[in-house]
């Protein structure tokens, strides 16, 4: 019996919530699940339907995208994944989808502006989108250039990835990360929905104002800050 059953089951059953939550069609999207102990993280064979995905399919891979147990070739997105578990110790899973909400506003190269409290009650910031990559490093090493994308978007922004689990890519799409791979997926989806509210938001009122500080304050104290008292014991 593999010693990683627990991870690739992890990753697997985050991987399969993405079709029904509606986050990914056909092979689209990927979800990644680490083992700090072990220094290795699972990751979704690359264009695998996730009909037909199954634990035993999922590929173990160290930190520096060697394959350490698996059959199949890992996500092409594998290296993106490996960086960002390098550089931020304290993520346990990401998930990378192309749902239309999250990728139209990519496409556009816009922000997410946080315009009300479904925003406020999980960050407090505009979701960031990271400027397109130059020809230069499309032509490089692309997917592991991928990472440093990210890692330059919020170091330019000033964002703490701990407090902002999610980030657009000009062109691409989304990308978010969690604890663990359940809440990566959790990211995803909570990411599309905000996608989707700000831009009929914007249909209605092309100049909607963004949410004011003490109502972002308020809503994401109330759920996240030291005295919160959303949701049971």
């Amino acid at each position: 019996m593999s010693s990683y059953k627990s991870l690739k089951e992890e990753c697997y059953e985050a991987n399969m919530e993405l079709p029904k939550l509606d986050l990914v069609i056909y092979t689209f999207g990927n979800v990644s699940a680490v083992d700090r102990e072990k220094g290795v993280f699972a990751i979704k064979p690359s264009g695998v339907p996730y009909e037909v995905l199954k634990p035993e399919d999922i590929v173990i891979l160290d930190f520096d995208n060697k394959v350490i147990e698996g059959n199949m070739r890992p996500s092409s997105d594998t290296k993106t994944h490996a960086f960002l578990y390098k550089e931020w110790t304290e993520i346990g899973g990401i998930a990378h989808t192309h749902a239309t909400y999250s990728v139209s506003w990519a496409q556009a190269q816009r922000d997410i502006p946080i315009f009300g409290t479904t925003h406020a009650d999980h960050l407090t910031a505009d979701i960031p989108c990271a400027p397109p990559m130059s020809d230069e490093l499309i032509q490089g090493d692309y997917e592991h250039v991928t990472g440093q994308q990210i890692l330059d978007c919020f170091s330019d922004k000033g964002i703490n990835y701990k407090e902002v689990e999610m980030v657009l890519l000009g062109n691409h799409g989304p990308f978010t990360w969690g604890k663990n791979a359940a809440k990566a997926v959790y990211n995803s989806k909570v990411l599309e929905e905000l996608a989707r509210m700000a831009y009929l938001t914007l249909q209605i009122n092309p100049n909607a104002p963004r949410l004011k500080d003490a109502l972002i304050n308020k809503h994401y104290e109330r759920k996240h800050g030291k005295n919160a008292y959303y949701g049971q014991n």
